[in-house]
């Protein structure tokens, strides 16, 4: 058998979105995957299904692993033809003993890649508002081991040069002899007032920054219990953290959210609680899927152009209409003698991608709103096509049927329970970390409750701050006995993350 390969990926310092492209396409092929501790586990989700986990790390400075069984572990999958990616925090080559294994690769001729991450002196930098090199405090830098081998009867580190160089200096994995640091960069010419940091879980939503000088950071990590794995920084620019920190203080910073969207549907709202530095679980309690029974939609969109008005409440609507209306072989021209309500901004900006504009937007988002604005126009006569979910509410059709309306009604899509919770998802609930669920429609909360047992919901969201995205939803909550924190005023995503922000900054 040919021999595989064997690709270092460093992974970055812990925000899983640190990595390079590079490094998720080489985890999409692997065959094996072994990763570190410090390496973030959400990346093995870009690895296939059937590729061999292995972990390798080290917990607390204990190798679980010693160095020599993990280069012979690399070099075993290698030999035996296999693609392997060897995941590593930070950078393979940054005090990652990249360099160690690969000598033990080449030995046995196995081919090899080094894909970069960022180093966790960088990430831990970047993080927390502390740039390495700044023209007005210093142009050089020093990345050195907190840690060197017990063994060893003189230092590698040239002291008298580290401290009177007077650039920033940045120690790896050196809480654990940060006062013998310390004392030794005092010892050797460098101002005790001279400002620190210690940044720990660096890049995380864990992250944490402690700021002192030289002379008192060790008492002061002491005092607060301030454990590995961290960063030590030391120089001037450290002054400008306060200034230039960015990560740790944005409006949800810290913040544990569930997000109960359709798989396919919650990158959007994910990504909005993410850029205000939520922690994001996506636990999809809904999955859209195309119609049982195609022949309603089919009947109504053969006579097109005998309507008068399209009604589309949601972008799911407009999604599984105009797929089924090309898969008919026709495209928008055919709602040309049609005029088209959209229920919602979204909604509407939808309807762009298919060169509309609708003729009418509610001004509330929900039933009763579209309700309000018909009951405005003479309806009487006019032929109506509601294409909608088969669990939505039958208000709009009953309410126009009143105002004198021909409506047809046929289901275009269908909402269905996933098969299990996201299990990540329910042991951060069972825990106690989570901070908030949200729920953007009744169907969001009604399957969470029908997978988990209506005793088992409310018990598991006790202290859970819940936010609804609008009064149906808010409705369905207390049928199922929940208190609903948070409503927006406008039933929007971005209304809805805006309410967020306004409640946490309150409590």
């Amino acid at each position: 058998m040919s021999n595989g390969i064997v690709h270092l990926v460093g992974a970055g310092p812990g925000d899983p979105g640190l990595i390079t492209l590079r490094g998720v396409e080489c985890l999409k092929n692997a065959d094996v995957v072994i990763y570190d501790y410090l390496a973030n586990e959400q990346l093995l989700n870009h690895a296939p299904p059937t590729a061999e986990l292995i972990y390798a790390g080290k917990i607390g400075g204990r190798h679980n692993q010693d160095q020599q069984e993990i280069n012979e572990l690399l070099v075993q999958k290698g030999l035996a033809g296999l693609r392997v990616v060897r995941l590593k925090g930070g950078d393979p080559f940054v005090f990652g003993r990249g360099g160690e294994e690969c000598e033990a690769l080449v030995a046995a001729g196995i081919p090899f890649e080094i894909v970069p991450g960022v180093t966790a002196a960088l990430g831990a930098a970047a993080y927390s508002g502390i740039p390495l090199t700044h023209r007005n405090f210093t142009a050089s830098v020093a990345f050195v081991t907190g840690q060197e081998g017990k063994n060893k009867d003189e230092s590698d580190i040239d002291w008298e040069r580290l401290s009177l160089g007077g650039g920033t200096v940045v120690f790896y994995m050196g809480v654990t002899n940060l006062r013998h640091n310390m004392q030794k960069m005092v010892a050797h010419g460098r101002s005790p007032k001279t400002a620190v940091a210690l940044v720990r879980w660096a890049t995380t939503r864990n992250q944490q920054t402690l700021i002192g000088t030289v002379e008192d950071i060790a008492d002061k990590a002491e005092t607060t219990g301030f454990k590995p794995p961290a960063i030590t920084i030391v120089g001037d620019v450290v002054s400008l953290h306060n200034k230039l920190r960015w990560f740790d203080n944005r409006s949800l910073s810290g913040r544990e959210i569930i997000v109960t969207r359709a798989a396919d549907q919650a990158g959007e709202f994910s990504t909005m609680l993410t850029e205000k530095g939520a922690l994001v679980h996506e636990c999809p309690t809904i999955e859209l899927v195309e119609a049982d029974d195609w022949h309603d939609l089919d009947e109504a969109i053969s006579q097109l152009s005998a309507f008068d008005w399209l009604i589309l409440t949601s972008v799911n609507a407009v999604q599984f209409f105009f797929q089924r209306l090309s898969q008919l072989g026709h495209d928008s021209r055919a709602l040309s003698s049609c005029r088209i309500c959209a229920v919602g901004p979204k909604t509407a900006a939808s309807l762009k991608h298919y060169g509309i504009v609708p003729d009418l937007i509610p001004e509330d988002y929900k039933a009763e709103g579209v309700v309000a604005e018909f009951s405005r126009i003479d309806v009487t006569d006019k032929r109506i096509l509601f294409p909608h979910a088969d669990r939505a509410r039958d208000l709009i059709p009953l309410e126009l049927t009143k105002l004198g309306a021909d409506v047809l009604t046929p289901i275009a899509y269908r909402n269905v329970m996933p098969e299990r919770l996201n299990p990540e998802t329910i042991f951060a609930l069972e825990k106690r970390s989570v901070d908030c669920i949200t729920f953007t429609s009744s169907s969001t909360v009604r399957n969470l409750a029908a997978m988990l047992g209506d005793d088992r919901l409310v018990d598991m969201l006790k202290g859970v701050t819940v936010a609804s995205i609008g009064p149906i939803t808010t409705k369905t909550c207390h049928e199922l006995g929940l208190k609903v924190d948070i409503e927006p005023a406008h039933y929007t995503l971005e209304a809805l993350v805006t309410a967020l922000e306004d409640y946490f900054k309150k409590h």
